[in-house]
């Protein structure tokens, strides 16, 4: 009886693992398959068709076709945006974990981040527009990546610290001993050993920084225009292209797979490490 009992919960969980995996990829399906369909067969919803590439050719090989710019946007803000976090983040949290502080002030700049992070972005996107503005950042790489950075550096901060408390302080004493101060430990040991940590902070930061839609709509112009925004904007008001739609969105999924894929090692370990001691 009681092995019976066993499979059957064994059958129960697999059964909801199923169910949940089939909650997140069908939406991923549908779209796929749409953006194989044309107009007409999106509209009558029809479950058999014979598959066209007219939407990828339109969005791609148009004379009005711009998504391969704002594809080329979304790169460099991501990117951008992931290399200057990780920069700050990472010296951040070296000077809040390993150099001598007070502990209140290093509880505070952990809190005021945690606190920071947990508001809703479109909390910021007024205040972030009027002091770009001023300074005529606006419609810039510039103005976006300094607003992804400040929106995502908290998540960054608290994922790489989390690595630097792990590194044993004997490691340190040590470089200390072989005469390395504290900017030759930082470079020479410790980002070699927070590595998982920086790839698991980037990754997270370069997805979010590719799927921003709020901060981009508001920052962004047509030459700045990110792959989010443009695909927005094939929803107007006489006309929903949801062909074009489904393909952009297609597309744009690609890197984040991409770098899932190459990374998921790494990213895993990089935000399973420290959890369990």
């Amino acid at each position: 009886m009681a092995s019976f009992a066993s499979a059957g919960l064994r059958l129960a969980g697999r059964g909801v693992v199923f169910g949940y995996a089939l909650l997140i990829l069908a939406p991923f399906v549908w779209i796929a398959l749409s953006s194989f369909k044309s107009q007409i067969q999106i509209l009558t919803n029809a479950m058999v068709f014979e598959p066209v590439l007219d939407n990828y050719i339109e969005l791609l090989f148009s004379k009005s076709a711009s998504f391969h710019r704002n594809i080329a946007n979304s790169l460099v803000v991501a990117a951008a945006s992931t290399l200057l976090a990780l920069a700050i983040a990472a010296s951040a949290a070296f000077t809040l974990v390993r150099l001598p502080l007070p502990s209140w002030l290093r509880a505070a700049v952990f809190s005021w981040a945690l606190l920071f992070h947990m508001l809703p972005t479109i909390t910021f996107v007024g205040p972030w527009y009027v002091m770009l503005n001023s300074v005529g950042l606006t419609n810039s790489y510039v103005g976006l990546v300094l607003a992804n950075v400040t929106h995502h550096l908290p998540m960054a901060l608290w994922i790489v610290a989390a690595f630097m408390r792990d590194i044993p302080e004997e490691i340190l004493d040590a470089a200390r001993i072989d005469g390395c101060d504290e900017r030759s430990s930082f470079v020479r040991i410790v980002l070699p050993l927070v590595m998982p940590g920086l790839a698991a902070a980037g990754a997270l930061v370069f997805l979010f920084s590719w799927n921003d839609f709020i901060v981009a709509l508001n920052l962004t112009a047509a030459a700045t225009r990110t792959a989010p925004v443009a695909i927005a904007t094939f929803a107007q008001e006489h006309d929903v292209k949801y062909g074009e739609m489904a393909a952009g969105a297609m597309l744009t999924t690609l890197p984040a797979l991409l770098l899932l894929l190459l990374g998921q090692r790494l990213i895993v370990r990089g935000l399973l490490s420290g959890a369990v001691k």
